[in-house]
């Protein structure tokens, strides 16, 4: 592996060595910081945290089950890689399931969360740095749902992004999918405000099925050229 960049902290602070290391090793991949297929090796990222490999085997373990790295013969843990088949699926999972989310939360949505939905549009919409582009994303929505009733969901919802995060920023960076990211991001909010859940749902739905779609040509257009 690649020198390692990660956040290293004092382990003796925390309260689990393996969940330091799996929330260092997780953002790394979903920010795109590893690149697919590489090789996390257990001897350098214990000795990064000044830890034996069990802790380490443990937070790969946990990647592993996410679908964020795999074991492949002869070369260890890898960083996963996903085809354009599966990113289309869980953007059609995203689709159905956050539809349901905003459905649940609009009628329920507190001024508090409203707020927040709107701070976290205005700060992603004027926003210049492209790395910082995917957390706003994801707070802006995960605001939208918190009232939503539906830890369960949000769980599901969550893993589901870990997973294509660093494609999408890619392809918020590379494309002009910020400017359609920032329309619908205005008109999914002001239908929350208006309480009017079946236009939230249709936006939503919208929204994510259009990311999705973009995301695919993009991958394919790098992959031809």
């Amino acid at each position: 592996m690649s020198e390692l960049n990660l956040k290293a902290v004092n382990l003796s602070l925390t309260a689990s060595t393996s969940d330091v290391i799996y929330d260092a090793l997780r953002d790394a991949i979903i920010r795109g910081e590893m690149a697919e297929g590489e090789t996390i090796r257990q001897e350098s990222v214990a000795r990064l945290f000044s830890v034996s490999r069990i802790p380490v085997r443990e937070a790969l373990k946990r990647l592993e089950a996410q679908g964020l790295v795999t074991s492949v013969r002869y070369k260890g843990v890898v960083v996963a890689s996903m085809s354009p088949s599966e990113i289309e699926e869980i953007f059609e999972f995203r689709g159905l399931v956050e539809s349901k989310l905003i459905e649940y939360a609009v009628e329920s949505m507190t001024p508090e969360s409203l707020e927040l939905a709107k701070g976290y549009c205005e700060a992603f919409a004027a926003e210049t740095d492209p790395a910082k582009w995917g957390d706003l994303n994801r707070l802006f929505h995960s605001a939208l749902y918190r009232d939503s009733g539906r830890p369960y969901y949000l769980e599901i919802v969550q893993g589901a992004n870990d997973r294509v995060e660093r494609y999408v920023r890619a392809q918020l960076d590379l494309t002009e999918g910020m400017a359609r990211a920032k329309r619908d991001h205005d008109a999914i909010l002001d239908a929350c405000f208006k309480r009017d859940a079946r236009k939230a749902v249709t936006l939503t739905a919208a929204h994510i099925h259009n990311a999705g779609q973009a995301l695919i040509r993009f991958l394919r257009e790098r992959s031809e050229g």
